[in-house]
């Protein structure tokens, strides 16, 4: 599989270093990736990282590209990326965060690509695709937006838990940690809470995965709310979900839905107590917390999960490239 890489921010340098550092992706090639950001930058970011360490081979810029590891990586610095500019590839993953008219999205398939992954909610895609939830929705769409992290946390696990036990109302919390849309220290947005110092408090805010599971999963989307606290850590999110249930469960909560969540092969599972930092680098859209599991009566249930924000929904973007590559 053939792809390029535009943006090289979070998410554009998290899906290369798991291309680069995962076996099982080293038979996908990076024809180009494009970053308006000094070479020499985008070099030094990518090799050293604060959030995952210190990449472990050489980096170093050669020409137009970096070679890592003995391999090159050619890249390019256009501020619209279109046209002659793209090689030839299976699915051009848009990593911008700045898809502002269909007229964007359309330039991967303009050139050639098969097809364009966005890297977040995008009204402009044909179909916004979670693995794990609705994925066999996708038809013939060739622009597909790859929604949020914590969509992907949150979308897979209402549609197994509907499935097992219907679903008649649910109230979601994500606990986020902070990321670039707030600031480091107080400083204005319009959102007046995230004008405060990211890094210092716990921030009650809105998240756009409310919107987001609606599109994917619009039958249980309505009944779903969802509500966001951004808190001072540097990676790794959870979500703390209570779900009033259609059928009751029969024997231990914690083995029903156990037994539920291997119907998924995107939802992981810990017995350990565990902590944020140890889901770093995980690749599950979610990884339920098993002794968090709560039941009041029969019927209603609370649920616990982690998910590395970055990390594994890079690992859903590759492969849900891996799928578009193979449909198109």
């Amino acid at each position: 599989m053939r792809v390029v890489i535009n943006g090289f921010g979070r998410i554009g340098r998290t899906i290369l270093r798991q291309i680069l550092t995962q076996p099982e992706h080293r038979d996908i090639e990076v024809a180009l990736i494009n970053e308006i950001a000094p070479l020499e930058t985008c070099a030094y970011l990518f090799k050293y990282d604060s959030t995952f360490g210190p990449l472990p081979y050489d980096v170093v810029t050669e020409g137009t590209g970096l070679r890592v590891n003995g391999k090159f990586i050619p890249f390019s610095s256009h501020g619209a990326l279109g046209g002659a500019d793209i090689p030839a590839v299976d699915v051009f993953l848009e990593c911008t965060g700045k898809v502002q008219s269909r007229d964007i999205a359309q330039r991967g398939l303009d050139a050639g690509a098969k097809a364009v992954l966005i890297s977040g909610p995008s009204e402009y895609a044909d179909k916004t695709i979670v693995l794990g939830a609705n994925e066999g929705s996708l038809g013939d769409a060739r622009i597909i937006s790859n929604s949020s992290c914590t969509t992907n946390a949150i979308a897979p696990l209402m549609q197994v838990m509907n499935t097992a036990f219907g679903i008649e109302r649910a109230h979601i919390t994500t606990i986020h940690c902070y990321t670039s849309s707030q600031p480091m220290v107080d400083a204005p947005r319009g959102d007046l809470a995230r004008s405060r110092a990211g890094a210092e408090s716990m921030v009650p805010t809105t998240t756009s995965a409310a919107k987001e599971v609606q599109k994917v999963l619009p039958d249980i989307g309505e009944r779903t709310s969802v509500a966001a606290v951004r808190v001072p850590s540097l990676s790794v999110s959870s979500i703390d979900a209570v779900l009033q249930l259609s059928s009751p469960i029969k024997g231990s909560a914690r083995d029903t839905v156990l037994e539920a969540i291997k119907q998924s092969n995107v939802i992981g599972a810990i017995d350990d107590p565990c902590v944020s930092r140890d889901m770093r680098e995980r690749p599950d859209s979610l990884i339920l917390a098993l002794p968090e599991i709560q039941t009041i009566g029969n019927s209603q249930l609370r649920l616990f999960g982690w998910y590395d924000n970055e990390w594994g929904f890079s690992a859903r973007m590759i492969d849900m490239a891996r799928l578009l590559a193979a449909q198109t």
